[in-house]
């Protein structure tokens, strides 16, 4: 098999040598015990000029590759969230276009989507009225190319609104315009620190009560809520106080399979970056529970998680780079280019443990390609055998 040289966290090099290769069968139908949709990445164009600052050029053949990946592992796709690098590298003009392809693509596959809706093509705004304004601008175009809606927090509205009513205010009036029920996402400040005191306060319970009088009250409006806290014992308060028909979409990369397996009373359903990097091994313990086997859900999901919590590592904002890494390691994107620059986001060693771990999770479907790839990045970095 497969054996290259791995740099350490240590400043050493260890040998490692691929397992054999695992055959995830695909899936292409939705699950019927949870509802799940993978948050995916965008592959950047490697022959333009995709810099930091730089308008986005995106490799739309290897982009919309990936959504059919996901499609064909029984995943719907939540398109243009922050793991597609909005706020970081992705701009407004490419975002619609991301939109409307993907958007186009999953109507032609009977693929499931959602789209980000937030106010990211404006800069700071005045009040909170000008941050409706603009929020109101993306949902529009959203609902007007056909796709479903996740209304994304928002860094403007973040920097405008002095209490909770001023956050209810904003969302009620942008529920009475949607013209299906959408996705709620509440971003934690591990993922953004600009969202820092979301939801009127930096208390999270005072912050989840205000949350939950949206909900409550709009619940005719919400198919479902992603919070994204990395905090399981807030999850499990939070899904249990949920109105009757309205979802927990678990955002929690660090605790997800407990989370989806539930307590026997209550469980999360799945709106993950995560399953982006691991979608065939989600999908095989996903098959487990429908058949009843939540044993075997566990036994198949559980070694993912060291995966996914190394990828979403401290600075947690830039787990990006960790999914794209995955994407080109295992073949499903032809560079490891990243839009704004991105893939120097992440140390050597830090990606150099992604594939030892996705090695261990059976997760490399071509040992022999990952290890080419590997080798030319270690040589660009001058390691040496």
């Amino acid at each position: 098999m497969s054996k290259l040289d791995l740099p350490t966290s240590h400043g050493t090099v260890e040998r490692i040598e691929l397992g054999e290769p695992r055959n995830w069968p695909a899936h292409p139908e939705p699950y019927r015990s949870r509802e799940v949709y993978a948050a995916a990445h965008v592959v950047a164009n490697p022959l333009a000029d995709n810099t930091p600052g730089k308008p986005a050029v995106v490799d739309w053949d290897a982009t919309l590759a990936f959504r059919r990946h996901l499609f064909d592992y029984g995943f719907g796709v939540a398109e243009a969230m922050d793991t597609a690098q909005r706020n970081m590298g992705l701009d407004w003009p490419a975002t619609q276009e991301l939109i409307r392809r993907s958007t186009d693509q999953a109507r032609a596959l009977g693929g499931r989507i959602f789209s980000g809706v937030g106010t990211d093509h404006v800069g700071a705004q005045e009040s909170t009225d000008a941050v409706t304004a603009a929020y109101r601008e993306q949902l529009e175009f959203v609902q007007g190319v056909g796709s479903r809606v996740i209304l994304m927090a928002s860094r403007q509205l973040a920097s405008v609104a002095n209490a909770p009513d001023d956050y209810l205010r904003v969302y009620d009036s942008l529920l009475s315009d949607v013209d299906a029920p959408v996705i709620l996402h509440w971003l934690g400040d591990v993922f953004d620190p600009q969202l820092r005191g979301y939801w009127g306060s930096t208390d999270v319970a005072a912050a989840t009560e205000t949350f939950l009088d949206l909900v409550r009250s709009r619940s005719d409006k919400v198919d479902g809520v992603k919070v994204s806290l990395l905090s399981a014992e807030h999850e499990k308060q939070l899904r249990a106080k949920l109105p009757d028909g309205v979802r927990l979409y678990t955002g929690d990369d660090f605790n997800y399979p407990e989370l989806i397996r539930g307590d026997g009373t209550h469980h999360s359903d799945a709106l993950l970056g995560a399953f982006a990097a691991i979608a065939p091994a989600a999908s095989a313990a996903l098959t487990a529970l429908d058949d009843g086997d939540a044993d075997e859900f566990s036994r198949i999901l559980d070694p993912t998680l060291a995966l996914s919590r190394h990828i979403f590592a401290e600075p947690t904002y830039y787990y990006k780079t960790g999914i794209a890494f995955m994407s080109w390691i295992t073949g499903r994107q032809p560079a490891f280019t990243m839009v704004g620059g991105l893939q120097w986001a992440r140390s050597l060693p830090h990606l150099a443990h992604i594939l030892r771990l996705a090695d261990g999770a059976g997760l490399i479907p071509d040992p022999d390609l990952a290890a080419a790839r590997m080798t030319a990045l270690l040589d660009t970095y001058g390691v040496r055998s």
